[in-house]
């Protein structure tokens, strides 16, 4: 349904000129009345994006922290939408930065206010954020604590009649007591069927789903649901679906500069070990003919044998999960066996179906994963189309492979529409050069504007080098005692999980601490932060924000940079390496950089904040303190160790 556009259109006047008047009145007038300061940098962005939506442009908006950026790409978004028809999607980094937006108090709500609007705006998280129903009554028997949530569902979900009424639920919001370890064995996860699921139609999901889809105004969402609708929309369609999100007006990135990594995630498959074990013994429980039993004897023999060899050869840096793949004779020899097994079975699943003798569920959940497996070990074999590695502990065996040209893909099958894209973060370019951005994800033809943060930073920070630290242990403790000295207040950064468990432990050796340590993962992600900005006293020890996290007053007052955030030595990043002139100089430092300058903002976040960053250095990473020196907001002091 088509809304009431915030300001009114006459005949003389072109809705793009209508609008550009509006914008200059709510910068110029409205909002200052209502409290809000009037920023040059905010009014400058504000007439850069009238260009970008009159001639449906990709651009990139780089603006510093406290330029009102988000204020200004919502104006425009909710405007259009309603000029159009058509819900403008605001996709987010992750699930943090969505509630920045539609907390209470958030910018949308302070939006709606200031200018007297009724904004319909509505959220669209990823998959992983809902319970899947079968996952949990699987698990019941494992986990006392699941029968709990089993019993708290709606009394629908439990009932085998029509719905009359439903209620939204299975939000991992509503689950925050939860770490995200026991979350993962009863959250959504990509190896679930849902359109053969029995559960299907009482899906807190798929509920959810209808719901946003209706949106007049905006969709809220993150970078990974984005890619995973722009992935699966083909394939939907083919099979009788909606598409995850409905047409759009435009689309904003926030945070812009991270949706590579959420392409790319979206378009990797996993192929597990005990996943296909499971489901070929659930298979071969069906009365079926002899022939196909055997067939899924042979596949199985393959798999196994697949994995061990795999395991035997594959091979991994520190600090990441994924292990290098050798394309070895003996690999490629059994991956093709392994192939050629999966369509014998597929071809005798065909007559079996006909027969009408077998779950009908449980089939479609075996052909589909099959052929996923099939697609995957194709890309591994056929080098050039593949990325791939190994994922092995104790439990499972995972072989992940993903394309290798993701921004030919972005570039076909996002970039090519006619439509509005809006990049806004505070790191965009590298030595104001967008380029790093726009080739990682195809963007050939676009428009870029930089404005710099309105704070004083030289009145506001205190930054500190910490170098030649002989170690993590060195570093661990210069953390603790900046931590004592600032009595909590802070936010460490670390660059990996395996950094961050490791200081965890560390610091379980001291037992004289003051202060709450608030580790991520532990709880549900907006829950965590939400505790850190109550408890003033706290710390918070984090891997993943580095962007997004806005923690404005007393309850952040220091950041501890533990390691400079290079991205991981892997088969990933090696890609786009391999790929690369100079690999330093194109993909390890701008990509270092660009993080580095995220978590130094997070820091001050309005006028009255005030603090102090530390960046700490081992000696490898010393090397590269001048290159640090060139991103600072201020000259940074050494610090004595």
């Amino acid at each position: 349904m088509k809304r009431k556009l915030p300001f009114e259109l006459s005949k003389e006047q072109s809705f793009y000129e209508a609008l550009s008047d509006w914008i200059g009145d709510v910068f110029y007038d409205i909002l200052p009345d209502k409290g809000f300061d009037l920023r040059d940098e905010q009014v400058f962005m504000a007439f850069q994006l009238n260009k970008a939506y009159k001639e449906k442009q990709v651009m990139f908006a780089e603006a510093g922290v406290g330029t009102g950026k988000t204020l200004v790409y919502l104006l425009y978004a909710l405007s259009y939408a309603r000029y159009t028809g058509k819900p403008a999607i605001i996709a987010c980094a992750d699930e943090t930065l969505i509630e920045q937006l539609v907390k209470k108090d958030g910018d949308i709500e302070k939006l709606e206010k200031a200018l007297e609007l009724n904004i319909d705006v509505r959220l669209a998280k990823s998959r992983e954020q809902y319970l899947c129903i079968k996952k949990l009554e699987e698990k019941l028997s494992f986990n006392e604590g699941f029968h709990d949530i089993w019993e708290g569902l709606p009394e629908f979900v439990h009932e085998n009649n029509s719905m009359n009424k439903f209620t939204h639920y299975g939000d991992r919001k509503e689950y925050a007591h939860l770490p995200d370890e026991e979350w993962n064995e009863i959250g959504w996860d990509s190896l679930q069927d849902c359109m053969s699921c029995v559960y299907r139609h009482r899906c807190g999901q798929t509920l959810h789903r209808e719901h946003y889809r209706k949106s007049a105004d905006l969709i809220v969402c993150s970078h990974d649901f984005y890619m995973e609708h722009i992935w699966t929309k083909d394939s939907r369609k083919r099979e009788g679906q909606l598409p995850l999100l409905p047409e759009a007006s435009s689309v904003v990135f926030d945070e812009g500069h991270l949706l590579e990594f959420a392409s790319q995630k979206a378009m990797t498959y996993r192929m597990r070990m005990e996943t296909l074990e499971s489901l070929l013994e659930k298979l071969s429980a069906s009365d079926m003919r002899e022939s196909t039993l055997y067939q899924i004897e042979d596949i199985m023999m393959a798999n196994e044998r697949w994995f061990t060899l795999l395991e035997q050869e594959a091979w991994a840096e520190s600090g990441t999960a994924r292990q290098y793949i050798t394309r070895s004779a003996d690999i490629l020899k059994q991956g093709r066996q392994l192939t050629e097994s999966i369509e014998s079975l597929l071809n005798e699943l065909v007559f079996e179906s006909e027969m009408y003798v077998m779950d009908e569920y449980l089939l479609k959940v075996v052909e589909e994963y099959l052929e996923q497996i099939q697609y995957s070990l194709k890309l591994f074999l056929e080098d050039e189309k593949g990325i791939y590695w190994l994922e092995a502990t104790e439990e499972e065996h995972t072989f992940v492979v993903m394309p290798r040209l993701v921004e030919e893909i972005l570039s076909t099958k996002v970039f090519s529409q006619n439509i509005p894209f809006i990049f806004s973060s505070a790191t965009l370019s590298y030595n104001s050069d967008f380029s790093y951005v726009a080739k990682s994800l195809g963007i050939r033809e676009f428009e870029k504007f930089s404005v710099d943060s309105p704070y004083d930073y030289g009145e506001m920070m205190k930054m500190f080098i910490a170098d030649h630290l002989p170690g993590d242990e060195a570093k661990f403790q210069y953390a603790i005692d900046q931590i004592a000295e600032n009595e909590g207040k802070s936010l460490l950064l670390f660059s990996s999980k395996e950094e961050m468990d490791s200081f965890r432990s560390y610091l379980n050796k001291e037992s004289d601490q003051e202060w709450k340590v608030i580790f991520e993962g532990d709880k549900e992600i907006s829950h965590t932060v939400e505790e850190f900005q109550h408890d003033h006293s706290s710390v918070l020890c984090s891997y993943h924000l580095w962007e997004g996290l806005d923690v404005p007053g007393d309850a952040l007052s220091q950041v501890v940079i533990v390691s400079l955030p290079f991205p991981p030595k892997d088969p990933v990043f090696d890609a786009k390496r391999n790929h690369a002139g100079d690999p330093a100089g194109e993909v390890d430092i701008p990509y270092m950089l660009l993080r580095t300058r995220q978590g130094i903002g997070r820091l001050i976040r309005t006028n009255e904040d005030r603090g102090k960053v530390h960046i700490l250095l081992n000696e490898e990473d010393t090397a590269f303190k001048q290159v640090l020196q060139t991103i600072l907001p201020v000259e940074a002091e050494k610090m004595k160790v």
